[in-house]
């Protein structure tokens, strides 16, 4: 796998994208400390009090919104990728594909939790499905004769 130029690139952009996940939970957790909204009880307790443990629009944004919809893409990515990489892509070309859906995350994360004016994140988000439905396509061109 490593002699794999697709698979080795593939594997970069994963990285970074599952690096930016764990930014954003990082940022949930210091919203949620700075605005004391905490979504367990004893981290109420521990934290001032259980007037404390309730939900904070802020933080709803980047735990739900940011997070959550980063899952709901960057996971059918992985596999995506991974099995795209498998099918001996031009590595320009499949470069172009990873590097496009990574950057579409990011800027769709920026885009939500600065809360940049629409349609900064449907753009983002609409840019980075472009991969994605490019690599299912070929994926499936490629394995039809096997169904």
């Amino acid at each position: 796998m490593i002699e794999n130029k697709v698979f080795m690139s593939f594997t970069f952009y994963s990285t970074i994208l599952i690096l930016k996940m764990y930014v954003v939970a990082i940022i949930t957790g210091q919203v949620r400390l700075r605005k004391k909204a905490f979504a367990n009880p004893e981290d109420a307790l521990r934290n001032g009090g259980l007037q404390y443990y309730r939900e904070d629009p802020d933080v709803e944004r980047c735990r739900r919104q940011a997070h959550r919809n980063d899952m709901e893409n960057i996971f059918p990515f992985l596999f995506l990728g991974a099995i795209y990489s498998l099918l001996d892509p031009s590595p320009t070309v499949a470069r172009i594909h990873f590097f496009i859906f990574c950057m579409g995350r990011i800027v769709h994360t920026i885009a939500y939790l600065l809360q940049l004016k629409a349609p900064t994140r449907s753009v983002a988000y609409s840019v980075a499905q472009l991969p994605c439905f490019s690599m299912a396509l070929q994926i499936l061109l490629a394995t039809t004769p096997y169904w």
